[in-house]
């Protein structure tokens, strides 16, 4: 079976959530095609350089800078349309030259085709809304219902059974349409693997901070955390998420820079850590919850982002 995977270019936790995935069908004896733009192709590139890729279309948006990101959204809007239109005339194209059994886009909304099996894949059934918009959550939900009713299934990366599940009710709705399967949270890291990652320490960090998100965000949070400890006498690590960037380390007294991690070297500073920051994307929960290290994660919410909001609070009740 020859599968295409595609994530949305959205930050790095659509590419990471789908490195899992990719490791599963290769094991399987499937031909996989890496597919997307991007920091999250480029990230799935350097975990499967020997698989092919291709280009789809790019989406390249910003965050606004201050705690309002519904106006951002909204001016995007035709921007994203245009968007998910030129991906499904690039897949049409691609289906022309060749034949793909599976396609699996992660929140990609134009990768579909009645040429082929189609699955798409998002925690996010359920649409939330900031403060003073919420009376237009149903009609949000009812038209994302529209794109993914173009899929032959919907993959939720989490447990179907609510009280254990990692995305609340975001990944649960009241009424579920008949195309959705849950296949369990989704995360680069394996608990078995954590015995054998590489003895070489990158640094004895006690405070990591690993960022990702769409900019200026990013950059607002990195520079707020090298403020709050650049006088202190913790020995801070940060991880940018910044997977263009050449790999190189940057010293600032206490605080130690990089742009990107290699998994098993993560996971590593992330078990030695005593103390964790990160953003509360849904992402960075299944791997913080694959490792056992929820309690020790501060979930800083992005600005505006009421699902991020959501989920921080929904994992500092249990």
């Amino acid at each position: 079976m020859t599968i295409l995977v595609a994530p949305l270019n959205w930050g790095l936790g659509h590419a990471s959530r789908c490195v899992p995935l990719v490791c599963r069908f290769v094991a399987e004896g499937h031909e996989v095609i890496l597919g997307g733009d991007g920091g999250s192709l480029t990230l799935l590139r350097k975990h499967f350089p020997k698989l092919r890729y291709l280009y789809l279309a790019p989406l390249n948006l910003r965050y606004s800078a201050g705690q309002r990101q519904v106006w951002a959204m909204v001016r995007a809007l035709p921007k994203i349309i245009a968007w998910a239109l030129k991906d499904h005339v690039m897949l049409k194209a691609v289906l022309r030259e060749e034949h793909i059994d599976r396609v699996i886009s992660d929140n990609r909304f134009g990768l579909y085709s009645r040429q082929t099996e189609c699955i798409y894949m998002t925690h996010q059934l359920h649409i939330m809304l900031p403060r003073g918009w919420r009376w237009l959550e149903p009609l949000v939900e009812r038209l994302h219902a529209r794109i993914y009713k173009h899929y032959n299934k919907v993959w939720v990366p989490d447990f179907e059974d609510i009280t254990k599940s990692l995305s609340g009710q975001l990944g649960h709705l009241k009424k579920r349409p008949s195309n959705i399967e849950y296949i369990g949270p989704l995360s680069r890291f394996e608990p078995d693997d954590v015995s054998i990652m590489s003895r070489e320490c990158l640094v004895n960090s006690s405070i990591i901070a690993v960022l990702s998100g769409l900019e200026p965000q990013r950059t607002i949070l990195e520079k707020e955390i090298i403020a709050r400890y650049h006088d202190s006498d913790e020995q801070v690590l940060i991880v940018q998420g910044l997977m263009s960037r050449p790999n190189t380390r940057i010293k600032r007294g206490n605080i130690t820079i990089v742009p990107y991690l290699e998994d098993n070297k993560l996971a590593e500073a992330l078990l030695k850590a005593k103390h964790i920051i990160a953003r509360s994307g849904y992402s960075t929960i299944m791997d913080l919850a694959a490792l056992g290290l929820m309690n020790k994660a501060e979930l800083i919410p992005t600005l505006g982002q009421p699902e991020q909001q959501y989920l921080a609070l929904l994992l500092c009740k249990k």
